[in-house]
């Protein structure tokens, strides 16, 4: 069978390296094009690109790919696996397939359909979350499931479970790929009564109020915000990264320290507090708390705001 493989970021490269480990014929790669990075707004190929042209596998990157449908179809491609693609599809190019087109989508559907499903389940308190496989229509993520894998989202950061997600893809996209060949695909319709949409997260979301939420969401925003765009507050002025964290006890004006040490650093929320064990300061690298507090003399007392 052969494949059309579609995806961008370093998430999506674990299940393309998974489909070609397993000998899969992968005859093209769909990707975004090379954007400006870093300060010298350097021109950068996606992670997807990188590695299939490290391997010799021919790419396909444009702003549309509907504009480049013939080459698409001219691919002879039974199947197409789309992993974090980035490209909303049209129906010509899903007709391109006899086998029809596949997306790895990370969440368990209906549940959050769009552009930042890991973020969002985490900010929700999902105690799991997982990669669905699902026939592409052309409205969003509403298409028949074919398989489900499952995880625990319970106190991970966003980075933490896109790691976790990224290799149960892989492993989801082997499998897809030999129920399909075999023929024994039965598609679960979605409960259209259950569906949940979430969008893209934008700086503005990750913004810290300790005095208008608990602690429990407090840990959900700076965890469901790591590594970015980032959870932030201030610091006597200055910006801080808070990076990982878990609801805990205590009591105090919202923003207050209530105590700083190796463990940890425990902040009042509107009611019920937050532990950070991860903080970064402008300028500078992710720390430990028990770093913060030495370097930086961080106290019960201080304010965060």
């Amino acid at each position: 069978m052969k494949i059309v493989y579609a995806g961008s970021p370093q998430y999506a490269v674990a299940p393309l390296k998974a489909l070609i480990a397993a000998g899969r014929e992968i005859v093209a790669v769909v990707t975004q094009p090379d954007r400006p990075v870093g300060r010298k707004r350097q021109l950068t190929p996606t992670p997807v690109k990188s590695y299939a042209l490290s391997l010799g596998i021919p790419v396909i990157d444009c702003p549309k790919i509907r504009d480049r449908a013939d080459e698409v179809r001219a691919l002879g491609a039974d199947l197409m696996i789309t992993c974090a693609y980035g490209q909303i599809l049209t129906q010509e190019i899903l007709d391109a397939f006899p086998r029809g087109v596949y997306n790895l989508h990370a969440s368990l559907l209906p549940q959050f359909r769009g552009a930042s499903p890991i973020q969002s389940a985490i900010l929700a308190g999902c105690e799991y979350t997982g990669v669905t496989v699902m026939k592409t229509e052309l409205s969003l993520d509403s298409g028949g499931i074919l398989l489900v894998r499952r995880t625990s989202a319970v106190g991970k950061t966003a980075g933490e479970l896109s790691d976790e997600l990224s290799a149960l893809s892989a492993d989801a996209a082997v499998e897809a790929v030999e129920i399909l060949e075999r023929g024994d695909e039965n598609l679960l319709i979605q409960d259209e009564a259950r569906a949940t949409y979430c969008k893209k997260i934008s700086k503005a979301d990750a913004a810290i109020d300790f005095a208008s939420s608990d602690g429990a969401q407090v840990a959900r925003l700076i965890n469901a915000m790591s590594p970015s765009p980032a959870a932030y507050c201030t610091l006597a002025g200055n910006t801080v990264n808070l990076l990982k964290a878990s609801p805990c006890e205590g009591e105090g004006e919202a923003g207050e320290v209530l105590s700083a040490d190796k463990g940890g650093i425990v902040i009042a929320c509107k009611s019920g507090a937050v532990k950070v064990t991860l903080i970064q300061f402008a300028g500078g690298r992710a720390i430990a708390a028990a770093d913060a507090v030495n370097g930086r003399k961080i106290k019960a007392g201080d304010r965060f705001d």
